[in-house]
């Protein structure tokens, strides 16, 4: 099979990849591994990590129309409450975490929305669910890539002059051999404040396998997971009580403290405030990623809030995932932590009355899409990032090194972003580090090979360090970066150019930003301050 681009990995950076060079009119080919477009969003199950100004600017036009299509859907199909239908920026799940917390099926049709036509009109063609399995390259350039089915069933090998890496891990780079690094960079290298002496290949961030629950009457209690026992007495060194508690470390300051868990607060969703400048949302467990708020509908609809848990207790920093022999069994532990967490939750958890176990939390698998009850996917929240032109370093955007001056500004910017750096406990025993960024941009440079010449990163695996990975790896920032893969594909066919020539020469720069702007991608930042 032969197409113009092919996209590997349908996350949102896949999808956002595949709809701008569909929309150029370039013929597309993605592919998917699991059953549902869009990754951290839905079949990682993770409600959207945004930054604070999202309703007024900061992400891409067509992440825009995403975001407003999840809640034109609940709209149109959902009985929502009056209240609740007329509230403009809408937050179904009122979680505290995000603006904008929703159940991931609905994000699923939007997102199969948005690529009807282009399926339709023959242009994109969606290949689920397969799997990168090798890649053929000639000197620098990849000329074909072979999928295979999950189940085995056949092998599909597509050809492209530009492919584009969209997968969660960034499985092209060791397959094509596109030079990359892991982990945890050394500051001799990086020149980063808080990096290592020596670089930590195999230092990644914790994994986590998401689950929906809600809380009915009846007992729900799972059967004993095989290995809940060793789960129930592991205590990290740092945590300050076991990890199945509701006891851990503030991600901020690090203070040993404990969190809250009442299920169906009965709060009202319009009093939510999900602003991380102010509260990071996370005092009530419920609450905090909470994505079915029974209030927001009405009377009857839900018989209880829907939560999604994405907590510290679920946290997988045993081993890393990737580039380990090992990396199966890390993936079928982190599974049965999560199993873990859940049975300790409705068995053994501490009530405010002086009981334990909530026996009335039920598992909804129907909420993630999943047979087992968890979601699809594991949550991946470091990737292998290509050896880039321009690596964005913690001095780029950490507002303790840059203060009032704001993140460096880079000439080849291609969009913006905003997170704090925020890096969860890792294979290497590190603690939390999770501290004030700036407003920043991205680089095309970030996204441009060293030495690969048309293989362009559309996901997690651009061009930056263990350390800035942590504010560039949320979910508008993977869909402004995965857009901008599609588009400048899209472009150098226009141009009979490559990537590296439009980001080193100046008439092609400023010709591919107006493009970019055109199509609704801010490039620059208004006068804010981060946090």
């Amino acid at each position: 099979m032969g197409v113009e681009v092919l996209v590997v990995g349908g996350g949102l950076g896949g999808v956002a990849a595949a709809l701008a060079a569909a929309r150029a009119g370039r013929s597309v080919v993605l592919t998917e591994e699991f059953d549902w477009l869009g990754g951290q969003l839905t079949s990682q199950a993770v409600p959207p990590d945004e930054h604070s100004w999202v309703e007024q600017f900061g992400v891409t036009a067509t992440y825009r129309a995403l975001r407003e299509g999840i809640r034109d859907y609940y709209r149109r199909h959902y009985p929502l409450t009056e209240t609740s239908r007329a509230w403009n920026d809408l937050n179904p799940g009122a979680g505290w975490v995000s603006r904008l917390c929703h159940e991931p099926r609905v994000a699923v049709a939007v997102i199969d929305a948005m690529l009807a036509p282009y399926r339709g009109s023959g242009l994109l063609t969606v290949l689920q669910p397969y799997r990168p399995v090798s890649a053929t390259v000639d000197q620098d350039r990849v000329t074909a890539v072979t999928l295979a089915h999950r189940e085995g069933h056949d092998e599909i090998t597509v050809t492209a002059p530009y492919v584009l890496d969209a997968t969660e891990t960034g499985e092209l780079l060791p397959l094509t051999g596109t030079e990359y690094v892991s982990g945890f960079e050394s500051s001799a290298e990086t020149g980063e404040p808080s990096g290592p002496n020596e670089a930590q290949p195999l230092n990644m961030q914790a994994v986590s396998v998401c689950f929906a629950m809600d809380h009915v009457d009846g007992d729900h209690t799972i059967d004993k997971p095989a290995g809940y026992d060793f789960w129930r007495s592991y205590q990290p060194d740092f945590w300050g009580a076991p990890l199945l508690s509701w006891v851990s470390p503030h991600p901020r300051t690090l203070e040993t403290v404990e969190r809250s868990f009442t299920p169906n607060p009965d709060d009202d969703p319009l009093t939510v405030n999900a602003d991380q400048r102010v509260n990071p949302g996370d005092a009530n467990l419920w609450t905090f990623r909470r994505i079915a708020a029974r209030r927001n509908f009405v009377d009857g609809t839900y018989p209880s809030d829907i939560t999604l848990v994405n907590w510290p207790m679920i946290d997988y920093f045993e081993g890393p995932v990737l580039d380990v022999p090992d990396a199966a069994e890390h993936l079928r532990r982190a599974r049965d932590l999560s199993y873990a967490a859940l049975y300790w939750m409705q068995t053994e958890a501490p009530r405010p009355d002086g009981g334990t176990g909530y026996p009335g939390l039920r598992l909804r698998a129907d909420a993630v899409g999943s047979r087992d009850g968890l979601a699809q996917a594991p949550y991946i929240r470091e990737s292998r990032r290509i050896r880039a032109e321009c690596t964005v370093v913690e001095q780029d955007v950490s507002f303790a090194v840059r203060g009032d001056k704001g993140a460096v500004r880079y000439p080849d910017t291609v969009g913006v972003g905003m997170y704090r750096i925020d890096l969860h406990p890792s294979t290497g025993g590190d603690n939390y580090i999770d501290v004030a960024s700036s407003p920043f941009e991205i680089p095309l440079g970030a996204l441009i090979p060293q030495r690969t010449e048309n293989l362009l990163p559309a996901n997690k695996n651009i061009g930056t360090t263990h350390i800035t990975n942590g504010c560039y790896r949320m979910h508008p920032v993977e869909w402004n970066v995965g857009e901008v893969a599609g588009s400048l594909a899209a472009f150098c066919l226009d141009k009979g150019t490559g990537p590296r020539a439009v980001r080193n020469d100046p008439r092609l720069l400023a010709e591919f930003q107006h493009r970019l702007t055109t199509a609704g991608i801010q490039l620059r930042w208004p006068d804010i301050k981060g946090y």
